[in-house]
């Protein structure tokens, strides 16, 4: 016997189910873990912000030099 084909909603209800599974089996992390993760991230983008700042000023004082330009 064949099997029975299914109809849009039957299908849209089997996905909603399966995501359903696949959510519980998730593991979230902790708020202490959260907020390390936060500190960290944070930290990063301080000192690479910082390095880009200071190669920006860096490269404009040379070009400065180079070109006789002075800064306003």
């Amino acid at each position: 016997m064949a099997e029975k084909k299914k109809n849009i909603f039957q299908k849209i209800a089997k996905y909603f189910r399966e995501c359903v599974g696949e959510m519980k089996k998730i593991s979230w992390p902790t708020l202490s873990q959260t907020t390390k993760n936060f500190l960290i991230v944070l930290v990063v983008v301080i000192v690479i912000g910082a390095l880009i700042y200071g190669l920006d000023q860096g490269l404009y004082f040379v070009l400065g030099k180079i070109m006789g330009v002075v800064p306003k």
